[in-house]
């Protein structure tokens, strides 16, 4: 069985940081599932205007950290700051990173690090206009492509999709298969 990787998104994500690492970790043979407080679709943003829509696989409330080996947050700046006021996408964060399992978050979506309560202590990159939030969530912040601090993967912008990527699918290389409920 392959590996299962939760991509949590809701509208207003940024197109490339869901659409590119969810391509990369499929051609590398994991199984991508995008999961969603709504059901449906959900509509992606492309740097300045509207972009696509991407299928929901799967709504929060059907899903557990349990179900899966690694967490993807896209971010875009709308997608985090609307999914970290959705007390159970905070929640599925919150019990991967108990579970220590991959959470893997881009651009704004380390938003969803702080306010799960899992940055304090942990180096961790992101968009420039969030470091300070990262900071004052007690996070070491760095100004790097990709940042990894075990679990814990987060990049800055859609040019680090590759590094970003490449990261989660080494730090999947080696973790155990969850067995789906």
């Amino acid at each position: 069985m392959a590996k299962r990787v939760m991509i949590l998104a809701t509208d207003g994500f940024e197109q490339s940081e869901l659409t590119g690492p969810k391509e990369r970790l499929e051609k590398a043979g994991f199984e991508t599932v995008i999961v969603s407080p709504q059901d449906g679709e959900i509509k992606g943003w492309q740097h300045d205007h509207w972009g696509d829509t991407v299928k929901v696989d799967k709504t929060v409330d059907q899903v557990s950290a349990a179900d899966f080996d690694a967490l993807v947050l896209p971010g875009g700046q709308m997608n985090p700051d609307k999914l970290r006021m959705d007390e159970n996408a905070v929640g599925i964060v919150k019990d991967f990173a108990n579970a220590g399992k991959t959470v893997a978050a881009i651009c704004h979506g380390p938003w969803l690090l702080i306010e799960a309560g899992v940055a304090k202590g942990k180096t961790l990159t992101g968009w420039p206009s969030i470091r300070t939030d990262l900071k004052n969530a007690g996070a070491n912040v760095v100004d790097q492509e990709v940042a990894v601090d075990s679990q814990f993967i987060t990049s800055r912008k859609p040019d680090d999709i590759p590094a970003f990527s490449d990261a989660i699918i080494r730090s999947l290389q080696d973790a155990k298969v969850s067995e789906p409920a």
